[in-house]
């Protein structure tokens, strides 16, 4: 028969989901005299942790005098799993002034939380103690470097980590392909797996999943084939996560029928799959099935989360299909999402490219809390529709509260002064955007430059703005600037522009059309036929016939 201390040891050891249960379990641990135990009091931080109360769970490390390796251990992981990383950094920092040293599992929670913090820095530093306490070549250690360093986009790091243990394992493998994923380094991941393949470690999904992230476009399809067979061979092709990137890979290689394939081979695929595919649709700009496996989706009973549902909603904006968006706006209220930040933005965005503006500011005054997404939404909706100094004021009210605007937000208020002709709010806009806020101006801004500058008719002014940036100069920019020589036709700017853009995408013909026109207006008939003969090889359709697969029709 248990005794009491083997029964109440036993109802530690499991994790309940319940706040009042895990106080009843601390008065118990309490009247039993047990608190100052430092493994009763580890437990009781982890009964807490679990029920999101870190709070009392360092009230538990206050109250115990005598602290072992696993108390510590407990509450920085409770305060990086709460996202609270200040709190953890500032009690690893104090667990190094005493006499109890952190051991492999402390740096490893440490590191997970700078990765998931996105802090470069402090992870170099726990890397730096690591090595320093001996623990560099600890596989625990290890493995959580290699997967933040990957995560953070560090993967020289992360290949200089793994390259210093004698013998990987299959999880150390499994992160440094993840990471070369997520970098979009295809190359690097399947060398890595070859490599992984001749030190005879045998392949698990994860290993799959992480090959899958970095199939990033169709000219990687084949390669995207290969993985989906490797997947089937090893017996993968039922796992919901590699399932789910194998839609998303098909997808983003504009693969759709192969994505709906993936998708019809499951038996009952979950919400992660459903989403993969609807997500999918969007992607390829398909909003009609995207719309409609939604509502397929909705008649299973399956909940759409806040992620889905703003990505049909931001599929819908591109359509201009307002009816569509209002329906989907209807579900997120019954559902409860009314309210949630990102479907709200995303609804302010549909709203506002829908061309009722009036109902995305309704949306975006109803929220009852606005972040910067929401902020950025509702001030390109208003630079769309012109109202730029009101897009102003909302951004004034932006600052004036604490939110720091990021790219996006500056991109909506030059689109905002493009759309008002405002040249000089947005030179200053511009300029404030690196001065005051730190941010480097992206080819997106310099294109709105280009655009009020010469919408404005300063072509010249535009031109250099151009010449000040280091080559190869973004087409979009260099586009922008052919555009605006073609309305006030400046055929001698657009020569030296477009010529420019001819060296860098010889097989695009648009720009060959554009400077066309521009002669064209000029009269400049034989620049013209020039050009067009380039563009066509010097073939000419005869009058009242077509071309249809190789052979004359008479029409």
């Amino acid at each position: 028969m248990q005794s009491h201390f083997d029964l109440l040891q036993s109802e530690l050891c499991k994790i309940c989901k319940s706040l009042s249960k895990a106080k009843k379990l601390h008065a118990l641990v309490i009247k039993s005299h047990l608190s100052e135990d430092p493994f009763y009091a580890t437990q009781i931080i982890r009964q807490y942790a679990a029920n999101g109360d870190v709070n009392s769970a360092h009230h538990v490390f206050d109250k115990t005098s005598t602290r072992s390796v696993y108390l510590w251990n407990s509450l920085i992981r409770a305060y990086a799993q709460a996202q609270r990383f200040g709190n953890a950094f500032a009690l690893f920092n104090n667990m190094l002034t005493t006499n109890t040293r952190p051991d492999n599992f402390t740096y490893a929670c440490i590191v997970r939380a700078c990765s998931e913090n996105f802090d470069s820095a402090t992870l170099r530093l726990a890397h730096g103690r690591a090595i320093v306490s001996g623990l560099g070549s600890d596989s625990i250690c290890c493995s959580a470097l290699v997967t933040a360093y990957s995560k953070l986009g560090l993967v020289n790091e992360a290949s200089g980590v793994f390259d210093g243990i004698p013998e990987p394992d299959l999880v150390l493998w499994n992160s440094l392909i993840t990471g070369y994923g997520y970098s979009g380094l295809c190359d690097k991941g399947m060398q890595t797996f070859n490599s992984m393949r001749r030190a005879r470690k045998k392949p698990d999904g994860y290993t799959i999943v992480g090959l899958l992230l970095s199939v990033a476009d169709s000219s990687l399809l084949k390669i995207g084939r290969g993985i989906h067979g490797l997947s089937l061979k090893s017996g993968f092709d039922s796992n919901s996560h590699v399932v789910s990137l194998l839609v998303n890979m098909y997808s983003r290689c504009k693969c759709m029928t192969s994505a709906y394939k993936v998708f019809g081979s499951i038996f009952q695929p979950d919400l992660v799959i459903w989403s993969a595919l609807i997500a999918g649709y969007c992607q390829a700009g398909d909003y009609v099935k995207a719309l409609l496996f939604f509502r397929e989706l909705n008649m299973k009973d399956k909940k759409a989360d806040s992620i889905l549902i703003a990505s049909v909603l931001a599929s819908i904006a591109q359509s201009a299909s307002v009816g569509p968006g209002r329906e989907i706006h209807g579900y997120a209220l019954r559902n409860g999402l009314g309210s949630d930040v990102m479907v709200s933005s995303a609804l302010v965005d549909m709203y506002s490219k829908c061309g009722f503006l009036h109902s995305g500011i309704r949306v975006f005054k109803l929220m009852p809390k606005q972040n910067i997404i929401s902020y950025n939404s509702i001030i390109s909706g208003l630079g769309l529709h012109g109202c730029a100094f009101e897009a102003f004021r909302i951004f004034n009210k932006m600052l004036n509260k604490g939110v720091v605007p990021d790219e996006s937000t500056f991109s909506a208020l030059l689109c905002a002064c493009c759309h008002a002709g405002l040249v000089q709010d947005g030179q200053q806009l511009f300029r404030r955007m690196k001065d005051e806020f730190d941010i480097e101006a992206k080819p997106e801004h310099y294109v709105y430059m280009v655009k009020l500058l010469g919408g404005a008719g300063e072509l010249e002014e535009a031109y250099n703005l151009i010449q000040s940036l280091p080559e190869p100069v973004d087409k979009g920019i260099l586009g922008a600037l052919l555009s605006c020589c073609n309305t006030f036709g400046n055929s001698e700017l657009a020569e030296t522009i477009a010529h420019r853009l001819f060296e860098s995408s010889p097989d695009n013909s648009v720009y060959r059309v554009m400077l066309s026109n521009i002669y064209a207006s000029d009269g400049r008939w034989d620049d013209v036929k020039k050009l067009r003969d380039n563009i066509t090889g010097g073939l000419r359709k005869l009058p009242g016939q077509s071309w249809i697969e190789g052979h004359f029709c008479k029409l």
